[in-house]
């Protein structure tokens, strides 16, 4: 007994074979933080990772990945990364621009004639700064193109999967106005597939997973075996409950990821180090973007900005104030999640909870409030 609660101090500090050396007052204001938030929302299960300096320096699950089984949230424990998803397919179809093998001028059509004309050109980077036009869930109409396919998992093809929206119309002129879309960014993962004449999800494998040892990042395919699953848990009248298991492998290049919690963070460490992209591609990717007006979003090429300030994350606002934080978020089924970086220091968190009604904008903020350097705080 004696060596196994020395075992579980161990793991509560960060220190067993395996996990970023934390310093203890890192590990003490981590923790208090997120169990006041874990009991604030009553949250069931919960990870976080910490970057300092370009390096993951911390690690840590909390709660439960299964409450009814009693299965605790581990570093093993695998959850959707929902949106974030997103952030991925923007990083691959920016390596082949910085390969010259995709223009982001380009009407998408150039590369997926299946999709239909809708009397006007929709760019590839209207899709990545969500002015595409693209419906989303409850925007606009959404028509479903019916037919029979060869195969079992037909929508596990990004080209097929397009016929779950293609026939819908656009809910806005390209380039008039941010309105953001999953079902754009689809059609973004079927133009890298196309233009870089390779299967989307093994392009994501070949030049994101494989280069920054992410060993458990994958799609969440429902009819494969992918172990340490989290059930997800959804709020109903006051009363937790497990959630529905609802298939999200149709949308994967706008929200259909999985992994553990290492590899989102060595995900959000290989952004800020560069190992993904060049610095000018980068830029590129994290400029924010305008409309045919004249008008700034918070939204780049796959990113969204933030501003944080006492010790909260709040919506980017041109006249905003605080510090400038570039990430994303995700919100889905059995999930929430959040990524945030704030790139002049080499500093990010990330958040993965299986608490659909998690504030994962909330868990972020506190995690930043607890590592950014004092000199990077807003002024009072």
């Amino acid at each position: 007994m004696r060596s196994i609660r020395f075992a579980i101090t161990l793991f509560c500090l960060g220190l067993l074979p395996g996990l970023p050396a934390a310093a203890p007052p890192l590990a003490k204001h981590v923790d208090h933080a997120m169990r006041d938030e874990m009991a604030g929302q009553e949250l069931v299960g919960l990870a976080v990772g910490i970057i300092q300096d370009g390096q993951i320096a911390y690690l840590k699950g909390y709660g439960l990945a299964d409450r009814e089984q009693h299965v605790p949230v581990t570093r093993q424990t695998m959850f959707r990364w929902a949106s974030i998803s997103k952030s991925i397919t923007a990083v691959a179809a920016m390596q082949l621009w910085e390969r010259g093998k995709l223009n982001l001028d380009r009407d998408v059509r150039r590369y997926v004639p299946e999709f239909p004309d809708k009397g006007t050109p929709i760019r590839v980077r209207h899709l990545l700064c969500h002015q595409g036009g693209i419906v989303h869930y409850t925007n606009g109409k959404v028509i479903r193109t019916k037919r029979d396919y060869p195969v079992a998992h037909p929508f596990e093809n990004v080209i097929y999967a397009l016929d779950t929206f293609k026939e819908s119309p656009l809910v806005n002129k390209p380039g008039e106005k941010y309105s953001y879309s999953t079902r754009g960014y689809m059609l973004v993962s079927a133009v890298v597939e196309r233009a870089g004449k390779q299967k989307f999800a093994h392009q994501v494998r070949d030049r994101i997973a494989k280069p920054l040892k992410l060993a458990t990042l994958q799609p969440d395919y429902q009819w494969e075996e992918i172990p340490h699953r989290a059930v997800g848990y959804s709020q109903r009248g006051g009363q937790v409950e497990v959630s529905t298991n609802t298939d999200v492998s149709w949308k994967l290049g706008g929200g259909g990821f999985i992994s553990n919690i290492d590899d989102l963070a060595k995900f959000a460490a290989g952004l800020l180090n560069h190992r993904l992209v060049k610095p000018a591609t980068r830029q590129k990717m994290w400029a924010r973007q305008m409309t045919s007006g004249g008008e700034q979003t918070k939204y780049a090429l796959g990113f969204s900005f933030n501003h944080y300030r006492d010790g909260e994350l709040h919506t980017w606002k041109a006249n905003g104030t605080g510090i400038e934080i570039v990430g994303h978020s995700g919100s889905q089924e059995k999930t929430k999640t959040w990524m945030a970086l704030s790139p002049q220091k080499k500093l990010g968190v990330v958040v993965m909870s299986n608490s659909e009604y998690a504030s994962p904008r909330r868990l972020a903020g506190r995690l930043l409030e607890v590592v950014m350097p004092k000199g990077l705080q807003p002024s009072e």
